[in-house]
């Protein structure tokens, strides 16, 4: 059960990873798609979980009751040095790309007939 939990784990933790950086590359190239509306309703499911536990991963916690230890890779099959600070790395480039999007979607909003325009 723990091997199936952790490739769960690492699964999810790359396509995270993806949709992070691809939130952080329509923010700064401008180039937005169905990919983005993916990518940031992923981020979106994903704020919304940790939050809901402490600004922990859950995952973590169930690996950790079928047998997971803090030597080597643990709750993934990333070694634990490269997945120390995601929380850090990941939250702050998550949220960098959102504010940057927002910044743009708000800087080139056309205004709209009977709002003011």
């Amino acid at each position: 059960m723990l091997t199936f939990i952790r490739a769960l784990h690492t699964a999810i933790y790359v396509v995270m990873v993806g949709a992070i950086l691809t939130v952080l590359y329509a923010a700064v190239t401008g180039r937005a798609g169905p990919w983005l509306v993916a990518a940031l309703g992923l981020v979106a499911i994903e704020s919304v979980v940790f939050a809901g536990s402490g600004m922990k991963c859950p995952l973590t916690a169930i690996a950790v009751r079928y047998g997971a230890t803090k030597t080597g890779a643990y709750d993934t099959f990333f070694p634990e040095r490269c997945t120390r600070h995601t929380l850090t790395v990941f939250g702050s480039l998550a949220a960098l790309g959102v504010l940057l999007l927002a910044i743009r979607w708000l800087a080139h909003r056309e205004p709209r007939p009977g709002f003011g325009g």
